[in-house]
């Protein structure tokens, strides 16, 4: 029987098959760690006993509750005292039973989601789990890659090895070619948009189709970090020479690299195999895209017509969503905060100023961007033009940490929720992306990109 790229790393790591009384048990090959989800684990083990059962399979950061600014005097300023202890928690913990942790002295602490790829920890075929749920972001390498809660973090650091039944399968075409200034981030909420915030539930997402085919590997990260967006339980992209091509010379990345990376190459879907559901979209169709409402599906192409009121959002059906006044501009998140989103805010910020009434927040997803930025003179651009350039972390994605906006304020954010409340109580949050917010940064409303870049 052909199969999908999803059954073939399934049936990798079942350990026990499922059956109508219990789940599966499915082997873990990578358990992501940071400081939020982990304190109560770390207890349980302690309370029974027990050890971390593989700690060479397990990898820690710290980046939800870490401050993005330096006091002058070196030390940093914590939001509160519970989240300085989360980090201490964390990093006593990690010692402790001696798993590997990118800490405060790491060139490669950062974003769970950004750092993990970066030092070629995530391979293709892996199983990957966090305490996070868009751990789906791993996906795009061809991982099965799934956020878990606390209580399944305490099982997968016992015993590295969770209990699931098998999800169903779906697959989003999307073929052709997109327009010029339509990115990754536009097509996952035009996707979001189509199938809605719970067309994906109980599904794993394959992505298929030349769009996908021609995206790097950052844009493919992007697309199947928003996966859970849609109710699924994960996203996945196959395996190509571009996916081989990104772990060249990586960290982590396998000792016997040429017999890794053909095992990686036959994991792609067999032609025939079938899927539980399909949804297929025309690349030239996908516009820059927007939200007007309060999830992610409320999303629209950034040259329409709001389609229905919401009166959180203070948006009036019939009304265009651009030109509508922004208080603030944040460009990070695990969905849009690597090298190359910099690299398209800083075309677009290149001798502009941003608008006097416009906050505009920078944050990279990891040292190695923040390192990579610097080294190229991204940041010059952002200071220059009057944005904050900050360190890394998950920083005004959710705003753990502090960085959060007012009551009222309307934010352009290239994260990947705006639910009510997000980025602060009585916040307003447009999902955007990094082009689209750095043209609103300039303006002050949100803006099309491209009527700046044709500018340029």
């Amino acid at each position: 029987m052909p199969k999908s790229l999803f059954d073939k790393v399934w049936e990798r790591h079942v350990v026990a098959l499922e059956t109508r009384e219990r789940p599966a048990t499915v082997f873990i090959d990578l358990h992501l760690i940071h400081e939020v989800t982990t304190p109560q684990a770390f207890t349980v083990l302690r309370e029974r006993g027990l050890k971390v059962r593989r700690p060479d399979l397990t990898l820690a950061t710290i980046d939800h509750s870490t401050p993005t600014l330096v006091n002058k005097d070196g030390s940093r300023p914590y939001v509160s005292a519970q989240a300085e202890k989360q980090v201490e928690m964390l990093l006593a913990n990690t010692a402790e039973h001696g798993i590997t942790t990118h800490g405060w002295d790491s060139p490669y602490r950062g974003i769970v989601h950004v750092m993990g790829p970066e030092l070629g920890a995530t391979w293709p075929g892996k199983t990957i789990v966090c305490g996070d749920s868009h751990t789906a972001t791993h996906g795009a390498f061809g991982a099965l890659a799934f956020g878990i809660g606390t209580t399944q973090v305490g099982h997968v650091l016992a015993n590295q090895c969770i209990l699931m039944r098998k999800p169903k399968s779906m697959c989003i075409w999307v073929d052709g070619e997109l327009a010029d200034g339509v990115s990754a981030k536009d097509v996952i909420l035009a996707i979001i948009a189509k199938v809605g915030v719970g067309g994906g539930t109980g599904h794993v997402i394959e992505y298929r189709g030349q769009c996908f085919e021609d995206m790097d590997m950052s844009a493919r990260m992007t697309v199947c970090n928003m996966s859970i967006e849609a109710g699924a339980r994960a996203g996945m992209i196959a395996p190509d020479a571009t996916t081989v091509a990104y772990f060249e010379g990586k960290v982590m990345a396998p000792a016997d690299f040429d017999k890794a990376a053909a095992d990686w190459l036959s994991l792609a879907s067999d032609a025939g195999c079938t899927y539980d559901k399909e949804v297929r979209l025309d690349a030239a169709d996908i516009k820059p895209m927007v939200t007007y409402g309060t999830h992610p599906g409320m999303a629209m192409p950034i040259d329409g017509l709001v389609p229905e009121d919401n009166a959180y959002m203070d948006m009036q059906a019939g009304t265009a969503i651009a030109g509508t006044k922004v208080d603030t501009v944040f460009i990070g998140s695990c969905t849009n905060s690597r090298i190359e989103d910099f690299r398209v805010a800083a075309k677009i910020l290149e001798g502009k100023s941003v608008a006097d009434s416009v906050t505009a927040v920078f944050v990279p997803g990891s040292e190695q961007v923040k390192i990579q930025a610097e080294a190229e003179g991204l940041h010059e651009t952002f200071l220059a033009a009057g944005a904050q350039w900050r360190e890394p972390g998950c920083s005004m994605c959710i705003g753990m940490n502090g960085d959060i906006g007012k009551p009222g304020d309307l934010i352009v954010s290239t994260s990947n929720r705006n639910f009510e409340g997000r980025q602060g109580p009585g916040v307003r949050t447009v999902l955007a992306s990094p082009a689209t917010a750095a043209a609103s940064a300039v303006t002050g409303v949100i803006t099309d990109a491209q009527t700046l870049l044709r500018s340029i």
